[in-house]
């Protein structure tokens, strides 16, 4: 369940947006991709699953070239992504069942409509929601939506899970619990996850390994544990406008 990305380029005009990225995410663990806004870190996440092509540079998923394949190919490959979206991307036409349920339809996946009844109770379970089958997202708070787009991230047992700022709009305890289930997941499923976030509180709690993003370069990787001690001055630019991040690092200069 690997995913490896390799010299990675992509300009929109004269914007030069990403810059020649490698990285080789970890398989079954939760891997952070963090960066200011307009760094490219979302740019580079839809050039991993396939929304933008890059215009230079390989991804490779269990070591096949996703861009190098044909478009049933790709669309095979597309079945093992789960995807939550910043804002949940719920249907708002559609009820939280059928929101579930999507993947499995769109993907042609050969089930009854029983057995994706089935599979939409059990994803719901599992992100802690009971009889909401039937309501639709404008009747559910922000963090019931986020569970709900956990649940369709999961429908089809993705061996990939990308969350693009799964915290956005939350308040710290719902964001608490929205990083507990991604953890979760992960661990359960062994997923290869990818999370997009500025939520350093995230990053110390859930991730493993890290990747940040400067200026469309990789800056720095590592993990979590070795981020308070890079030499990297963006970095530590980054990392010590958070209130928390200050406060762990005065922690651990006073326990040594």
């Amino acid at each position: 369940m690997s995913i490896v990305i390799q010299n990675i380029h992509k300009s929109f005009e004269e914007n030069h947006v990403l810059k020649g990225i490698d990285f080789e995410f970890e398989p079954g663990k939760v891997n952070m991709i963090i960066g200011a806004s307009g760094s490219g870190k979302s740019v580079l996440t839809k050039c991993i699953v396939g929304l933008i092509k890059p215009d230079k540079g390989e991804v490779f998923f269990d070591n096949v070239s996703f861009w190098k394949q044909d478009t049933k190919t790709k669309k095979n490959i597309r079945k093992n992504f789960g995807m939550l979206f910043q804002y949940s991307a719920l249907f708002d036409s559609m009820t939280v069942a059928e929101n579930v349920g999507f993947p499995l339809r769109m993907f042609d996946v050969k089930f009854t409509e029983s057995q994706i009844e089935k599979r939409v109770k059990e994803c719901l379970e599992r992100v802690n929601l009971h009889n909401v089958e039937n309501k639709y997202p404008s009747e559910l708070s922000g963090g019931m939506k986020k569970r709900v787009g956990i649940a369709r991230a999961i429908a089809l047992n993705p061996k990939y899970l990308f969350c693009d700022e799964p915290n956005s709009g939350l308040d710290p305890q719902t964001s608490s619990i929205i990083d507990k289930l991604i953890l979760d997941i992960t661990n359960e499923y062994k997923t290869t996850t990818v999370v997009i976030s500025h939520d350093m509180n995230s990053v110390l709690n859930i991730g493993d390994k890290i990747m940040f993003i400067h200026k469309g370069n990789k800056e720095w990787e590592g993990h979590k544990t070795e981020m308070l001690h890079s030499n990297s001055q963006p970095l530590k630019d980054f990392l010590f406008a958070s209130e928390l991040i200050v406060n762990q690092y005065k922690f651990e200069l006073h326990n040594r």
